[in-house]
């Protein structure tokens, strides 16, 4: 089985920007998200389509399938999508042994920028990059599909660490 383990924190700052290896813009609607299950079409700069099947998060891991589909069929699905949908610019930047994806946001979630790094082992080391915030791993406002369904950037809580 396919499984996504990682980790999200709020980005502080521009100086992840210098180490950026490449980027691409994503369009992703959100066709359904409840307990069981999220399924999300993605567009990657306007040229290529996928459908990802997410289980339910334990922890900060979740099952994960996603296959390649049509443009045609990933642009109908979008539309599907109706208003759930994310516009974002995901930026790959290396730190430290490990690929970093900080994506800055657009459209109705416009100023909100938020890093996360894919791991093997919900266990393992990360060294943090000076650049990265609060870690929201566990606040489901910052999940994508949460996002797709409520405008606006989420408040930082100032008392977390």
């Amino acid at each position: 089985m396919a499984k996504e383990i990682e980790r999200k924190f709020l980005v502080s700052g521009d100086a992840w920007r210098t180490a950026v290896t490449g980027s691409r813009r994503l369009a992703q609607g959100y066709l359904s998200s409840n307990a069981k299950a999220t399924v999300r079409v993605r567009i990657f700069d306007d040229a290529q389509a996928v459908i990802t099947i997410k289980g339910p998060t334990i922890g900060i891991s979740r099952a994960e399938f996603e296959y390649p589909i049509p443009l045609d069929d990933g642009l109908e699905l979008l539309r599907l999508a109706g208003e759930n949908v994310v516009l974002k610019t995901r930026h790959i930047v290396p730190h430290a042994g490990l690929t970093w994806e900080v994506d800055t946001f657009e459209a109705q979630h416009a100023g909100l920028v938020m890093a996360e790094v894919e791991l093997e082992s919900a266990g393992q080391f990360v060294d943090l990059p000076s650049w990265v915030g609060q870690e929201v791993s566990h606040d489901d406002r910052y999940a994508n599909a949460s996002l797709s369904r409520k405008p606006g950037v989420p408040a930082v809580d100032p008392d977390a660490a």
